[in-house]
């Protein structure tokens, strides 16, 4: 009876401290509420000092699925954070991808940054990877960020609201190889464009799907941005002349290039 005793114990420890290879999660079988957490192996770091009403990582039913919210109260610019169950260290051969958006009626925007975390209750062990990621719109995108070798075991989702009252919504949480961007996929010498034939839009080939675009005059001043959509953005309204221009792709990545319209 002590042997079978033993044994369970054995494989519930083996069961308790393992640690992911990869993550696909849709909070679907999440308890919903607003201080449902730690479950399932996701924790989460909210401001301190208090707050009424008090910031909160919720689960909420999105129609037929479930999502986080992630809602700072009345407190502003002061972070919370989602954090994964505990994973493989990480070789530098995967990325994280997620859902997101502003929740309706937010009255602010938020900065998103992506950290590896050694010490899921002490976010000091928090550190960051790939760019901040400003998020202005309900609509809801795509984020993924590539993550680089590291003795850190969580990945940390950090919102930073400005405002009070400016609610995060995240969802479709995936770690794994196969979402890993290439480093030199967004690059200059493989992202290209060219002045359409009427000169009124730019016509981009690149890998990786880009997001945006800011035209600068010789003299440094912005002359036009704006959203590239169906790789082409519209530079109709620019006169003659040479032109700079910055290029950012979904995850944030930028690159410089210039051209000339005629």
């Amino acid at each position: 009876m002590k042997a079978k005793l033993f044994l369970a114990a054995s494989l519930f420890a083996v069961i308790a401290n393992a640690q992911l290879t990869t993550i696909n999660e849709t909070f679907d079988n999440f308890t919903a509420g607003n201080n449902t957490f730690p479950q399932n192996g996701w924790s989460i770091k909210l401001p301190t000092a208090p707050f009424p009403p008090q910031p909160m990582m919720l689960v909420v039913a999105d129609g037929a699925n479930k999502v986080i919210q992630a809602y700072p109260g009345s407190s502003s610019n002061q972070p919370l954070y989602l954090i994964t169950p505990q994973i493989v260290a990480p070789a530098g051969d995967k990325a994280i991808s997620f859902d997101t958006g502003l929740v309706a009626s937010s009255p602010g925007t938020t900065t998103i940054q992506i950290g590896v975390v050694t010490n899921p209750t002490d976010m000091t062990t928090f550190t960051a990877v790939g760019n901040p990621i400003q998020i202005t719109s309900t609509t809801i995108q795509n984020v993924k960020v590539n993550i680089p070798a590291s003795s850190g075991t969580y990945l940390a989702i950090r919102h930073t609201p400005t405002a009070a009252h400016t609610a995060l919504q995240i969802d479709n949480v995936k770690y794994d190889a196969n979402l890993a961007v290439s480093e030199n996929a967004f690059s200059s010498s493989n992202v290209k464009f060219a002045v359409s034939q009427d000169n009124n839009s730019l016509k981009f080939d690149s890998p990786v799907a880009l997001a945006s675009a800011t035209v600068y005059s010789a003299a440094g001043q912005i002359a036009v941005n704006g959203k590239i959509i169906n790789n082409s953005f519209d530079i109709a309204r620019l006169k003659t002349g040479v032109y700079f221009i910055i290029i950012e792709n979904k995850d944030g990545q930028t690159l410089k290039s210039k051209f000339i319209k005629k």
